[in-house]
């Protein structure tokens, strides 16, 4: 069994597997965030699209193949319950790279359409 890359401390498959795979819906605005963290993680570019609200999706998203997420931390969040329109969650995640460790600390909007969870932006 594989943990999930967002470490909830539950299996990817017991997590945000099923998210990724279409099967289940993120139910927090936190859940969707761990699960674009973890689709991060494992290269789900579609997954990603997927989430992104489309006043804000790019055209198009390429990831870094040699950057590898290894760590997630959430600092923060605001509203973005299961009976919200809109939340905030402040994290700061951790990847390797060839040209070095780095992290990126985010404060995340995310609104809730028709029942899902989509990111909107983000402020570093």
């Amino acid at each position: 069994m594989i943990r999930c890359p967002c470490l909830s401390g539950l299996t990817y498959e017991g997590c945000c597997g099923p998210l990724h795979a279409g099967t289940s819906v993120a139910q927090t605005a936190e859940q969707l965030m761990r699960s674009r963290y973890s689709a991060f993680a494992v290269g789900d570019a579609g997954y990603l699209s997927a989430t992104w609200h489309p006043s804000t999706r790019p055209a198009e998203l390429t990831l870094d193949e040699d950057r590898r997420w290894y760590r997630l931390d959430v600092l923060r969040t605001e509203r973005g319950g299961p009976f919200d329109t809109e939340g905030i969650v402040e994290f700061r995640a951790y990847h390797r790279s060839p040209g070095g460790n780095g992290s990126q600390h985010e404060v995340s909007r995310f609104a809730r359409e028709d029942g899902r969870w989509l990111y909107v932006d983000g402020v570093g």
